[in-house]
């Protein structure tokens, strides 16, 4: 918690194995989590519980979509918001799994641990676009997945290195959940946005430039395929009307990210789209240690 406060963020969840773990904020919001933490034979099966008093059991089952979904909604029952980890860790699992497994709101496409194989193949991007491809809402977020702190450790797995921005009313749980359930947010590694609006017509990306970096921005549609891309700091798309989806993303030159939920249109009917108007997006910033 000291460390993250420390470098500017606004609230924490952190996620040990199969605990909740409580510590005094000390002036910074601390959201309680947990990692529920399954398995089967050469398969590890993760999800965590966002917001949760109690902490929650694995609940076991006898093929990898059985187990997710009975941990998927444990966590649901718990009153939090389930997020499923790094498919590609041990190679437990992919988008065919993911399919069938309902009401997961949060799948992890970003992680700063170094064992957990996030750009595949096939990336966790990629299982992202085939799930929404297939009609599936799911939102994408980034997490260190830290366990070390001190600069005498050794482990490879520090902090920082991946984050979402919640665009909330206050610095609250109850707003800053709200938000992430129903995303909006964005997922980086270091890419930071100045505004993002999407209305009935477009879908419009501001870049907060840093560091000398130069920006690509990407707007992606069904079966991730790039509908447009330019090279700049701030981009706008135009909706067709005949996507199934759109959703942005930003990589920068030295190969840091960020991406944006996906917006629905289901066929040129622009469902789902809202837009955060004028209002900056505030800091808000989630690790994940486990």
């Amino acid at each position: 918690m000291k460390w993250y406060r420390e470098h500017g963020y606004d609230f924490l969840v952190i996620t040990d194995h199969d605990k909740v773990t409580r510590v005094d904020g000390g002036g910074m919001l601390m959201i309680p989590g947990e990692e529920v933490t399954d398995r089967l034979p050469k398969k590890p099966l993760h999800v965590c519980a966002i917001g949760l008093e109690e902490a929650i059991k694995p609940q076991h089952g006898a093929t990898i979509v059985e187990n997710l979904q009975k941990n998927v909604d444990a966590v649901r029952a718990a009153g939090a918001i389930p997020a499923i980890n790094h498919p590609n860790f041990g190679w437990a699992f992919g988008a065919d799994e993911l399919l069938k497994v309902e009401r997961a709101t949060l799948l992890e496409i970003a992680s700063g641990h170094p064992y957990v194989n996030m750009q595949g193949p096939p990336s966790v991007e990629e299982m992202w676009d085939k799930l929404l491809t297939a009609g599936k809402r799911i939102w994408a977020i980034g997490v260190d997945d830290s366990h070390t702190f001190k600069p005498e450790d050794k482990d490879p797995r520090p902090p920082g290195q991946a984050w979402i921005v919640v665009h909330a009313d206050e610095r609250s749980a109850k707003a800053i959940l709200g938000a992430i359930e129903r995303g909006d947010f964005y997922a980086s590694t270091g890419v930071e946005l100045e505004d993002y609006a999407v209305d009935a017509k477009s879908m419009t990306v501001k870049v907060h430039a840093k560091n000398d970096a130069r920006y690509r921005i990407q707007f992606i549609g069904a079966n991730g395929r790039v509908l447009s891309e330019s090279a700049g700091t701030s981009a706008t798309y135009a909706f067709r009307g005949n996507e199934l989806y759109v959703r942005a993303k930003v990589i920068d030159s030295n190969g840091k990210c960020a991406w944006m939920q996906p917006r629905h249109l289901r066929g040129g009917k622009h469902s789902d789209v809202r837009t955060p108007g004028k209002k900056a997006w505030p800091t808000n910033a989630a690790g994940r240690s486990g």
